[in-house]
């Protein structure tokens, strides 16, 4: 694999300066929220959360980097910013306006060399796709491979930096005006798998993961990483072809293959995590498609969480608390999850969020994820959480439930938009049926070897 990252310094200095440009215009944003949660607070006067909030979206939308993939993530976790942020930044889309030819020309030449193109028998001009930390070009090799070729921004380190810093103040401010929830492990874990992003000789590890953990699901289509035309800032992969998630369910009304994505889309998270422990954190709309017959295409392997086999043995030990109602059980399984110390007034309200997520789980029939009309999965939910947390003096969630949770809620919103009617009951049990976890353990470290990653 070559490593050739050397960046112009009139191109790196272009990028400072529009970072410093972005961090003016965002930190302006920040301070006029500060001062209006101030004035709520202290001195009754109401703010227009849904007019700043579209405010703080306009300051982030033309935003490349971290910020705007942070943003992303942050409105799939329940409680880390208000309803009326979450509801703006949902609509942040992965597709940002793409870099033009003279940039590619130049980043590809720092990756591969001068004669970069010459490994390729065609390379699009145009991305096919721009979002937070790089564009993906689409290519044919010289044997006539069809590849996808992920091209990170130059100065991406640096601007990660900058970005959880800037995180961590609106997390601050966001603390100060309401304190149910603590952000600090959020704060961590959104760092570290943000790092891990910027990384892609990483990601083609993980892709090697998930190919090795998916192998015997023909339902699951993975791309396979072209390691010769790859860098740590250039991931060169083979494409997938399929439908948009979106388009797929505007174009098919069929019940059937509507249940059949659905059933294929919970394999493709829940195998590894509960055979092998581990999570693809990223369930974006951008980061499947459909294939004809109803398998998926799952892509992006930038964001993956490992757990602790413990963990896994918790949430199940969990599902076992609320569905024989064994307050007990529930306090360990919370314990295993890394609660420390929960009282019996934590454990009342977390599980009015746990059962919410496990409900589907816990009954043997046909049904849909959700019944509630309401649209977004899981926000009456969270919002009776919320108030509850505040009575009870808050909480600080473990780092591990962030992924965990965000993966929940975002397949969970993908389930309503299908309408499926599933057994989830039968699809969870035939997964956890034989459940063990010194044999999750064994099989976590061997798929970790192979693949030349690290455990947890």
């Amino acid at each position: 694999m070559t490593n050739k990252n050397n960046f112009s310094d009139e191109l790196s200095s272009s990028m400072t300066g529009g970072r410093l440009r972005r961090y003016a215009k965002v930190t302006s944003a920040m301070g006029g929220l500060a001062a209006r949660l101030a004035g709520e607070k202290y001195l009754g006067i109401k703010i227009d959360k849904e007019q700043h909030a579209s405010d703080l979206r306009a300051a982030l939308g033309g935003l490349k980097g971290p910020l705007m993939k942070v943003a992303q993530i942050l409105a799939t976790i329940p409680d880390a910013l208000p309803k009326e942020y979450v509801n703006e930044l949902s609509h942040l889309q992965a597709d940002a306006p793409a870099m033009g030819w003279l940039f590619v020309k130049r980043r590809m030449k720092a990756e591969l060399g001068e004669n970069w193109l010459t490994n390729f028998k065609d390379f699009d001009k145009q991305a096919s796709a721009a979002a937070s930390l790089g564009q993906v070009h689409f290519a044919e090799s010289n044997e006539g491979e069809k590849l996808a070729c992920k091209l990170q921004y130059p100065d991406m380190g640096s601007a990660v930096q900058a970005d959880l810093k800037q995180l961590k103040l609106i997390f601050s401010l966001y603390e100060k005006y309401d304190s149910a929830i603590s952000t600090e492990a959020i704060h961590e874990e959104l760092s570290d798998r943000l790092k891990e992003e910027l990384d892609y000789a990483h990601e083609i590890r993980n892709l090697k993961l998930y190919r090795h953990m998916l192998s015997n699901q023909s339902e699951i289509t993975l791309p396979e990483p072209v390691e010769d035309l790859s860098t740590s800032r250039l991931l060169t992969m083979t494409r997938v072809h399929g439908i948009k998630i979106m388009d797929f369910i505007n174009d098919n009304s069929e019940m059937k293959i509507r249940n059949q994505v659905a059933m294929n889309m919970f394999k493709a998270w829940y195998i590894p995590f509960y055979k092998f422990g581990i999570i693809h954190g990223d369930p974006h709309l951008g980061n499947y498609t459909i294939r004809p017959d109803g398998g998926i295409n799952l892509m992006d392997f930038g964001c993956i969480r490992i757990f602790r086999p413990d963990f896994v043995t918790g949430v199940i030990e969990l599902y076992k608390a609320l569905r024989d109602g064994n307050e007990e059980q529930a306090v360990n399984a919370y314990k295993r999850w890394g609660f420390e110390n929960p009282s019996k007034e934590l454990i009342s309200v977390l599980n009015i969020w746990a059962n919410f997520i496990y409900q589907p789980l816990l009954e043997d029939k046909v049904r849909l994820i959700n019944p509630s009309e309401s649209g977004q999965y899981g926000r009456e939910t969270a919002e009776k959480v919320h108030e509850e947390l505040k009575k009870i003096g808050g909480v600080k969630p473990p780092r591990e439930f962030v992924l965990m949770d965000r993966a929940a809620v975002g397949l969970g919103s993908v389930f309503m938009h299908l309408k499926a009617e599933v057994n989830w009951y039968r699809i969870f049990h035939d997964l956890v049926g034989d459940f063990s976890e010194a044999t999750l353990s064994k099989k976590q470290q061997q798929a970790l070897k192979k693949s030349g990653l690290d455990s947890y």
